[in-house]
């Protein structure tokens, strides 16, 4: 083989092998193609998840606005309690107070 023929046989060669690359890269483009139906698809999906996405934002809100109420007549209803326990005591005092002097009273 002389050198044209090489260089001839190698064009070929190399020639040959664009060309299987290309026919390789048109089917794997072709198969893997997204359709404009599935476009749409991801489309719908993902303003799907957008919508879920804000209704958990307004819910965790809303969430967190009722734990506040919550925990603020906690508050109130625990500082009721106290003032009517203070309130229960004093009167226990007081009671406690005007029987020993009704019993003093009785006694002399």
């Amino acid at each position: 083989m002389n050198r044209t023929e090489f260089i001839i046989a190698t064009a070929v060669i190399l020639f040959v092998a664009f060309m299987l690359g290309w026919f390789a890269s048109w089917l794997v483009n072709r198969f893997t193609r997204v359709t404009k139906a599935e476009v749409g698809e991801l489309d719908k999906m993902a303003q799907a998840l957008h919508e879920a996405e804000e209704t958990r934002d307004q819910a965790i809100t809303y969430l967190q606005q009722r734990e506040a109420e919550i925990t603020n007549q906690l508050s109130q209803t625990e500082a009721e309690l106290r003032a009517a326990m203070d309130g229960l005591r004093e009167a226990r005092q007081e009671a406690e107070e005007l029987r020993g002097y009704i019993e003093r009273q009785n006694a002399g």
